[in-house]
């Protein structure tokens, strides 16, 4: 069964345009946390040259995306895979030339960014752009209410949860090989952090 999220359509087009600078030539993508598998169909369509692998630990997304990918025409659009980016050890894919995790990170445990950072460590190559979207927070930048009231929301919800500091983020991916070689304004108050394999 079909989902729909939102945000996608408000965001798809300007991830689109940072990805269109960042992504490799050809290749594969890995997408950790397609949810509803949108932006999936809509960046396999905007970058025909690519192959895109949605991923997913819930059962519910992974049948939105097949859903979604059933109705595709291109043949760029590979079938969901169940994906925990808390358990890099158990991830399917095992080689892609670039990843992209879009609005996991704040509703997810710390632990499935460090494991995120882990599984793009095994299987990203030297170069290889691993790129991330959603709020966060960043020293010297004050934080927009929106963003603070959104994180008050989430940390009510779990307390796992919440916005990350990208100071943490930088140190983590530090730790896994990898070094921010973007940040990327984008609307509503989210970055695009883009991160290269050393």
């Amino acid at each position: 069964m079909k989902k729909h999220a939102p945000a996608t359509l408000r965001n798809r087009e300007a991830i689109a345009d940072v990805l269109a600078r960042e992504l490799p030539d050809g290749g594969t993508v890995l997408e950790v946390a397609s949810g509803s598998g949108e932006h999936a169909v809509y960046f396999a369509d905007a970058f025909p040259k690519l192959t895109w692998q949605p991923s997913d630990p819930s059962p519910e997304a992974l049948e939105s995306i097949a859903a979604y990918r059933s109705e595709y025409e291109g043949e760029n659009l590979l079938a969901p895979v169940h994906l925990d980016a808390n358990a890099p050890a158990d991830w399917p894919v095992e080689r892609a030339d670039a990843m992209l995790c879009v609005n996991m990170i704040h509703i997810s445990p710390w632990s499935a960014t460090l494991g995120l950072l882990a599984g793009a460590a095994g299987v990203l190559g030297k170069g290889a752009p691993l790129i991330l979207y959603g709020p966060y927070f960043e020293a010297g930048v004050e934080p927009a209410p929106s963003n603070l009231a959104f994180d008050a929301g989430l940390r009510e919800r779990n307390s796992e949860w919440g916005i990350r500091d990208i100071a943490d983020i930088d140190k983590a991916a530090k730790d896994h090989g990898f070094t921010r070689a973007n940040r990327q304004e984008m609307p509503a108050n989210n970055l695009m952090l883009i991160y290269r394999k050393g």
